[in-house]
């Protein structure tokens, strides 16, 4: 059973695996990026990105998601409590990233659609979901959990055209089927 928890040091050992899974690959979530190696003052960290406290400037708060099977993380999601401009062409309202053994299952759609779910509960109405358009599997796991297709453009920040998606949360995510 795939489980959407919030970030505890219980789960140190997975998250450190996870991490060396992930190698020298660019690592999504951003939240992936922060310093674990004192895991208890990681924990704090995120805990406090979600409450908006010690937030460099410009950023907003947001709450990371660790999805969990079998005791294992498996993939880890970030919310975005509200959007900036920058964030609004660069960032959207949620990063989500698989586990690489974990890829290929699903694992990616189940991630996104409890974490709309957590969105709802914020009361967020819509969600700004952004991806390269070469990145295909994120395409498809925004698309599978009820994602429009907004508009294409590029970002010198970016070598390759970028998605803008929009997920409408008016209907109940615990709803959503294959698309």
């Amino acid at each position: 059973m795939l489980s959407l928890i919030k970030p505890t040091v219980e789960y140190e050992q997975s998250y450190r695996s996870y991490i060396q899974e992930l190698g020298d690959s660019e690592r999504y979530p951003f939240t992936l990026d922060f310093e674990y190696d004192d895991f208890p003052a990681l924990v704090t960290q995120l805990k406090n990105c979600s409450l908006g406290i010690g937030l460099p400037d410009g950023w907003v708060p947001h709450t990371t998601f660790w999805l969990v099977e079998h005791e294992e993380i498996v993939g880890v999601s970030s919310l975005r409590h509200h959007m900036t401009d920058r964030l609004k062409r660069l960032g959207g309202h949620i990063g989500f990233g698989v586990r690489p053994s974990a890829q290929g299952r699903g694992i990616g759609k189940e991630l996104l659609r409890q974490t709309l779910i957590e969105a709802r509960r914020l009361g967020i109405p819509e969600v700004l979901m952004i991806c390269l358009k070469d990145n295909v599997a994120s395409s498809r796991v925004i698309l599978a959990n009820g994602g429009t297709l907004e508009s294409e453009y590029s970002a010198p920040e970016y070598s390759g055209l970028l998605q803008r998606y929009v997920i409408s949360i008016d209907a109940d995510p615990d709803q959503r089927t294959d698309a």
